[in-house]
Formats: structure tokens, sequence, C-alpha cells
């Protein structure tokens, strides 16, 4: 693929300090956007697409006023469309529940999926101590569902929990999204052993159902491990028994056999649908040695479930 043909996009604050941290990792060949960051992001970036709703970088932004956002990202259709037009793949990182992340977030979105791009976004949701934002982001999110071919909500909550046990700052915790952005973009852009294409993706998420996005890395030789580290990701509760379609990316260090591929296979699709459409790819990757990176994602997901992944 071209340069310009995947894209990362940050809307808002948290979501443009993920997408800079995340485009570090395959910046040769993904491009970036970042939708009103904040003054230091933009001061410290050099090769992204910047857009500001308003006229000037403030810490303020819009605020708690998703509606005065997505007329701003509106009124920046012309600017997108540039951006858009050279672009096939959208990954969109926002955190919701303020101004930026549930109003721009939402019409930038509907502006990439119109213009053909296929669009997965991951929404971070408030904590459940801030009930205003979280009300805004409930609303937010079902309007981000629908304009996106994917829609993973993480929860800030399960994010903080898991920086205090690793002892960390959880807005530096940004790894899984970071890993997540990786490992699809090197999936899309690079030839494997096994090789998985934008149309392999699009043929996965146009089942009908809800859709998510796995990613874990670990030891070659321990594939149940990774399904369950994959698990434990900072997502929203949401199982994933009776899928209907599961792109699966296995990639490995220079040893990785054809029998550790097939067991990591096996954990990640063994409560799927039996009439399941699962699609496989396979990368020998030198610098993991003996690890493995797994990236899935799963569609056609049964209304309704919510009571943790299975």
């Amino acid at each position: 693929m071209e340069e310009g043909d995947l894209l990362i996009a940050g809307v808002g604050g948290l979501g443009c300090a993920w997408a800079k941290a995340a485009h570090t990792r395959c910046s040769e060949f993904v491009d970036l956007a970042l939708i009103d960051a904040d003054e230091s992001s933009l001061n410290d970036t050099i090769h992204a697409h910047t857009m500001i709703l308003g006229d000037s970088p403030t810490p303020e932004g819009c605020a708690a006023m998703p509606a005065l956002a997505e007329a701003r990202m509106r009124s920046l259709l012309p600017i997108s469309e540039r951006i858009l037009n050279s672009a096939e793949l959208v990954l969109l990182l926002t955190g919701l529940g303020g101004g930026a992340g549930s109003g721009a977030a939402v019409e930038f979105a509907r502006q990439a999926a119109q213009s053909g791009c296929l669009v997965l976004s991951v929404a971070a949701m408030p904590f459940e101590a801030q009930p205003m934002r979280y009300e805004i982001a409930q609303k937010a999110l079902a309007r981000l569902t629908k304009v996106s071919h994917v829609c993973v909500e993480l929860s800030l909550d399960r994010m903080a929990w898991q920086a205090r046990e690793r002892g960390v700052d959880w807005q530096q915790g940004s790894a899984w999204v970071e890993e997540l952005a990786e490992g699809l973009m090197r999936t899309l852009s690079r030839v494997g052993l096994i090789n998985l294409d934008l149309m392999d993706l699009r043929a996965i998420v146009s089942k009908s159902g809800a859709a998510t996005m796995l990613v874990a890395e670990g030891d070659c030789d321990q594939a149940v491990e990774l399904y369950e580290k994959a698990r434990s990701a900072p997502m929203a509760a949401l199982a994933v028994g009776g899928a209907e379609g599961c792109l699966l990316q296995v990639e490995g260090g220079p040893h990785m056999t054809l029998k550790q591929v097939e067991a990591v296979a096996k954990a990640f699709t063994d409560g799927l649908s039996d009439n399941a459409q699962v699609i496989i790819g396979a990368r020998v990757s030198p610098e993991l040695e003996s690890r493995m990176r797994v990236v899935a994602v799963v569609s056609g997901l049964p209304t309704g479930s919510a009571e943790g992944l299975l």
C-alpha cells in the first residue's frame, strides 16, 4: 500500500495523544491526522495533518458542547475530504464525554465512511464517577457505532485499574492501543507467509451485528495465555461467543512453527459460531524472536451479550 492509504486519526486531547504514540510505531507506512489536539501536541508533531475546531487551540476547546464540535468539524469538510480521498482505512482514536470526542469524532467518522473508507474506531468511556460526562459519552458511543464499521469501547476505569497494578499513570498506559494500531497496520501493509488485505477485512466487518478487536503479545508456546491476555484488555465487557466472522493475524519470530499458529488460531476461534467465516494470516518478524503478536477482528456478535469476553 502507498503512504496515505492507512490513516490513524486522533480526536481531542486523549485521542490525539494515543494517535501520536501509536503512529510512532508504524510511521513509515501510515499517515497521521490530529483533530483538536492541544497546543503542546501540535508543537512537537512533525508529519501530521492537523485540524483545529475553532480559531486557535485552547485548553477549553469545545468543552462539553458536542453539537458545537460536530458543527465545526462539518465546516472543515473541504479539508478533511482532501485527507480522506487518499485513505482506504481510518483507525480513529478518541475519548468520549467531552465536546471534541463526542461531537467531532462522530462527524469525522461519518465523513470517512461516506468517502469510502473502512472506519475502525476505538472510543474511551469516561470514569463512572463522572455521571454527566458518562451520559454524554453513552449517547455519542451509540452514534459513533452507527457510522463505524467496528467500534471498540474502552473503559477508563479498567485502564486505570490495570495502570495501578503496573505502577504507571493511566494516561500514559496506552500500550494496548499502540499494540492494536501497530499490529493492524502492519497486517494490512506488509506481505506475509499467508497474506491478508483490506478485502479480507471488509469481508469480515460486513457481518451483521456488533464487532470488536483483540490484540495480545506473548510467548509463542502459550496460545491460551495469549488469548487470556487479549481478554484482559481495557475494553468494556463484551462476549465474543457465537460470532460469525473473525480475521486473525499471527506474527512471530523466525522460529515460529505452523503448529504454534494452529494452536493460537484454535484458542481465538473455539467459541465462534459453527458457520463462522475465519480468515487467518501469518507473518515472520525477526524482531519478535521467540514471541508472537496476535491481532483479531471479530464480527457478527450476538446482540445483547455483555457478560464478559468468552
